[in-house]
């Protein structure tokens, strides 16, 4: 009941303070003539004032505690996959990827996001043209790498590139996948 009164205290002095502020601003550019603002003035207070809404209801949120310990440093570069990788490469038998290479730039992005967008010929030879997900464009010929299956070009004709890639089959396994790029554009 106490919020009630206080918030009915509120609003009359709120439509008193309105009154005057229009009274003020009438009487400076107004001459002597404030019939029309006292009439005004009095209808405001004579309309009957509406009710009071009640405040909203508080929501209880139940707090939640952020334990950050069995979770990743999100700001440090994803090292454990790859180290786990080489572990998983070296006690398979078999078919390998050749971890200790330099990798190729187009080894940075998967497959899928790989377009083949033309060929070159040059010195008797077809190099194939890839446009990457970033928008580059990179020339490529049979023996470069690309994707992030360890695939080696194996052939690149008018309208495709043929890749071989070495994929996980069992855990500590590899085999070979053919695959092949289309041409897009």
């Amino acid at each position: 009941m106490g919020q009630n009164k206080l918030l009915l205290s509120c609003r009359k002095l709120l439509n008193l303070q309105i009154s005057c502020v229009i009274y003020l601003v009438l009487l400076a550019g107004c001459g002597e003539d404030f019939s029309d603002l006292n009439q005004y003035i009095s209808e405001v207070k004579a309309k009957p004032k509406g009710p009071i809404q009640p405040l909203p209801e508080v929501k209880v949120i139940e707090s939640y505690i952020f334990r950050p310990d069995d979770l990743r440093d999100p700001f440090k570069p994803l090292e454990q996959p790859q180290q786990g990788e080489e572990t998983a490469i070296s006690t398979g038998s078999g078919i390998r990827p050749d971890t200790h290479r330099r990798k190729e730039e187009l080894e940075a992005f998967p497959l899928d996001g790989l377009k083949m967008v033309g060929t070159i010929a040059m010195k008797s030879s077809l190099w194939g043209l890839v446009k990457a997900s970033d928008g580059t464009i990179h020339r490529v010929q049979a023996g470069n790498y690309m994707g992030k299956n360890y695939g080696k070009i194996s052939r690149i004709v008018t309208d495709k590139i043929d890749l071989m890639e070495i994929v996980p089959d069992k855990p500590g396994t590899w085999r070979e996948q053919q695959t092949s790029l289309a041409l897009t554009e």
